[in-house]
Parts: C-alpha cells; structure tokens; sequence
C-alpha cells in the first residue's frame, strides 16, 4: 500500500504529518511512502533526508494522490489554492485519509469524504484509553501547546518570572493564573514553574487538584455538587450557574495576575467564555492573556483569532495554532501518534480496520461511501 504526504496548505501551518525517521519505520512494515516536495522543510526536515530514509519525494501533488491508499495530514483538508479544487476531491475513492479534522466542529468535511468515497480517520477523535495512549495526537500536541504558550506570555511581560535578590531591591515573582488542568494547561504549569513565578489553577473539575498540587501550583476550588468529566476524562459543558459562580471566584485571583493562559476546550461546543471584558479592565496594565482556544471561538471575550492586540493596557494573544510554533518536535510527536495507530490496524503493509474495535469504532468518521461516527451523524441530521 502506497502512503502519501502532503505538503501543509492552512496558512500558519508549519508542522508534517511524517517525518524521516517515522517514514523509514512505515517502509519496514512494508508500505511504498512518497512525500510532496518540500513538505518537511517549514518542520526542518529536507527532501535529502526524505530519500535517505527511501522515500519517493515527488513534485505535483497530482501525482501524490494519484494512486495513494493513505494520506497523512496535519490539518483538515481545505480547497487547494494551486488545484483549484478541495483536497477531498483531488483524492481517489476507497483513499483512507489520517487527518487533525476537528469533525465535531466541521462536520461538512466528514459529508463530503463520504459523497466522495474517502474513509476518514480524525486523530482528535482517538478515544482517551490506556490502549489508545500512543496514538493520542491531541494529547501530545497540547502538551507541546502548553509549553509554548508560557514562552510567548513570558516575551510579552514586561517582567521576569523568577523571586530575585538583588543589590538593587528584590524582585518579587510573577503571578501566572491558568485556566484549565488538562494536558495543556499541567504543561504550561510545570513550564511556569520551572520559570520560577507563582502559578493559580483553576479547572471545572475538582479530581485534577492532586494533579495540580503535585506540581507544585495553587488550585483554585469552586465548589459543585455536578460532575463536571465526561466518559473520556475531557471536561464537558458547564452549567450557566456553575461558570458564573467560577467567574465571581476566578475574578480577584485574574485582576492581580501578571499572565492569563486559558486552555478550555469542549470538544464540538463553542469554546467558554472565562475571562470577560470587565475582567480585562481590572487587570494590571502590562499584563498578558493567552488565550489558547481562539479556533473555536476563544475563552476570552476580547481575543482576536491570529491576532495579539492591546485592549486596556493588557496584551491579549489569540495564536490559534501553538504547536506550529515548535513545529520540529511537533511533527516527530504526530508522526509517532500516527505511526502506532497504522501498526495496530495494520499487518504487512496493508491495512485492516475492524469496525467492532474500540480505537477504529471512536475515530473512524466516514467508511465505504458513509458517515459512521455515531456523534458526527446526530450532527449533519
């Protein structure tokens, strides 16, 4: 079976779906790989180091998908500028496309893989299991996101993080609030600290203090009688009385903090709303909001998508894509995620998805010309 990659197209896009090392361990298991030219270099991998690892590196992208029996992608595929065309509709039938799709949110991807009889994996549909745990692309993804994510806050403070003692003064160390306890925002705590400031959590579910005390950050509580997990250990939607009750507690631990990093996501839902315009205005001038969920609509009321802009004195970044930014281990993490997933259906080079199986039944979206997620069917209805 054939294997293609293809160049990134969204603009902003840095990462590869494959990189060298991960392609030359898909060519032992006995798959053909070809590449696009130049699809590696914006991650740092050049075509050189593509065909040393034997793969094919090929001009037109015409020619990639021609005969390919997978494609690996980063992001979601997209009308191509130079083909005139949907990447969907560039692809042969019976093609088995491995893709970042989102398809909680864009749900008119999976109709159309399936008008065109394209089977569709959506990494960010792999389910949260132990058996799952090396394919879980949104896990590693984020936890590189939440590494960054204190980087870029940390450029944009006029301040240093660390307590320092100088001849000078002391300098006391910088507040970080972050909103959100998943594998982004634990990351983006264990960098802080690292970084030497004083890091506040908060997270709508109380299981993840123990998480957060361990690493040594203040967990915020806000008491609820709601079960705030759903089955895969994401957080689900919170309650209208329960955000404004986390908005009144939240509200005097964000006006002192020097940095806001909100990670709060929920999978097919817009993303909520935790730091409103009035929060922003009791912030200390000079201050820094991350906010990491600007893709699906921001979790905080004055973010910009792609944008960091200034309101009241508080710098506000909306980089809807941090991984691009680190897009070398980025790209090594998803091609390692993709690389056990393609194993574990896979046997001598050719694929074999068992519809009955837990990983195939949660992430496979579209299969033999039809929608079969359960979720994304209740959503095109």
């Amino acid at each position: 079976m054939i294997i293609s990659i293809p160049k990134e197209i969204l603009p902003g896009e840095n990462r590869v779906a494959c990189v060298p090392d991960v392609a030359s361990k898909l060519i032992k298991a006995g798959f053909e790989v070809q590449i696009e030219k130049d699809a590696g270099l914006n991650a740092g991998f050049t075509n050189e180091q593509y065909s040393a690892a034997g793969v094919k590196v090929v001009d037109k992208i015409q020619d990639l998908y021609v005969n390919a029996d997978i494609v690996l992608k980063v992001q979601r595929p997209i009308d191509h500028p130079a083909e005139g065309k949907h990447e969907i509709e560039l692809l042969k039938k019976g093609t088995l496309l491995i893709s970042f799709v989102y398809v909680l949110h864009y749900t008119e991807i999976a109709r159309k893989c399936a008008e065109f009889g394209i089977d569709l994996i959506s990494m960010d549909m792999i389910p949260r299991s132990s058996l799952a745990q090396k394919m879980d692309a949104l896990s590693s993804q984020a936890n590189l996101a939440g590494y960054k994510s204190v980087i870029l806050a940390a450029n944009e403070l006029g301040k240093i993080f660390p307590l320092m003692m100088t001849a000078a003064g002391t300098i006391s160390p910088a507040r970080i609030v972050i909103m959100g306890a998943g594998v982004a925002g634990l990351q983006a705590l264990g960098t802080a600290k690292r970084l030497g400031a004083v890091v506040e959590v908060s997270d709508i579910r109380p299981t993840v203090k123990e998480e957060v005390q361990s690493l040594g950050g203040k967990f915020i509580e806000v008491e609820t009688d709601e079960n705030m997990q759903d089955a895969g250990g994401y957080a689900k939607e919170a309650s209208k009385e329960f955000l404004k009750k986390q908005k009144e507690v939240i509200f005097k631990h964000i006006t002192e903090a020097d940095i806001v990093i909100t990670t709060a996501l929920v999978p097919g839902k817009k993303a909520p709303v935790l730091v409103t315009e009035e929060m922003v205005k009791k912030m200390k001038p000079g201050s820094v909001v991350l906010d990491m969920a600007t893709e699906f609509g921001g979790n905080c009321e004055l973010s910009e998508k792609g944008k960091t802009v200034k309101k009241y004195g508080v710098t506000i970044i909306g980089e809807p894509n941090l991984p691009s930014l680190v897009a070398t281990h980025a790209s090594e993490m998803y091609s390692k995620n993709i690389l056990n997933l393609i194993q574990y259906f896979s046997k001598d080079g050719k694929v074999e998805l068992k519809l009955e199986d837990e990983i195939v039944k949660g992430s496979l979206i579209t299969y033999n010309g039809e929608v079969i997620n359960q979720r994304v069917k209740d959503l095109l209805k």
